[in-house]
């Protein structure tokens, strides 16, 4: 069985875990609770950018992170059309970069906020919530062009809404992005979506 090192709030393990469920495989998947910011933390040894998700193999291999895990999960269901063949390819791998660019950026502002007032740099609090807005505005913009398909990247689009909700409640992220926040409340519902939300 495949073993996953996880942390219940991280939006990148969540789409690995969406990932999972959309192909089948998450019963295939025994989940390794991982603490990656306590002192006696061992997850360097399965992933020396001490990051989670880490997706230990059945032969012992790690792969990290969860651009790689998703696309071998979905190369070892027998392949769900996640990562679809070029030209579909590169949208959908673009839309992932962005959607994991609005994640980066929400993380960063968010430990950026964590620290002490005296320590906070305002500036690269501001940077980061205009890269998020930005691409948020990306989003709204093609939005209308994803119908019901399902790729890696409107995986990963759903996964960054849920995460602003989740972490950013009091922005309103929906607001002038009409079309994402249709495309979003229609994507939420979904039993991959349903069964991976976010916990403290």
């Amino acid at each position: 069985m495949m073993k996953l090192r996880y942390g219940p709030s991280s939006p990148f393990v969540r789409k690995v875990l969406v990932v999972a469920y959309e192909t089948g495989l998450e019963s295939r998947i025994e989940r390794i609770a991982t603490k990656v910011w306590a002192p006696d933390t061992d997850i360097a040894k399965d992933n020396p950018l001490g990051k989670v998700p880490a997706l230990i193999l059945d032969d012992g291999e790690v792969l990290y992170d969860s651009p790689v895990i998703c696309e071998y999960l979905d190369a070892f269901s027998g392949g769900k059309n996640l990562f679809p063949a070029a030209p579909a390819r590169w949208p959908a791998l673009r839309l992932q970069a962005l959607a994991d660019g609005i994640l980066d950026a929400a993380i960063a502002r968010r430990h950026e906020g964590q620290r002490p007032p005296e320590r906070q740099e305002p500036t690269l609090i501001a940077r980061y919530a205009n890269v998020m807005r930005r691409a948020m505005s990306a989003l709204e913009e093609e939005a209308d062009s994803w119908g019901e398909s399902l790729t890696i990247g409107q995986i990963a689009a759903g996964v960054a809404c849920g995460y602003l909700d989740f972490r950013f409640a009091a922005e309103d992220w929906r607001s002038g992005r009409a079309k994402l926040a249709a495309w979003y409340e229609r994507f939420a519902k979904r039993p991959s979506m349903l069964a991976t939300v976010p916990k403290e």
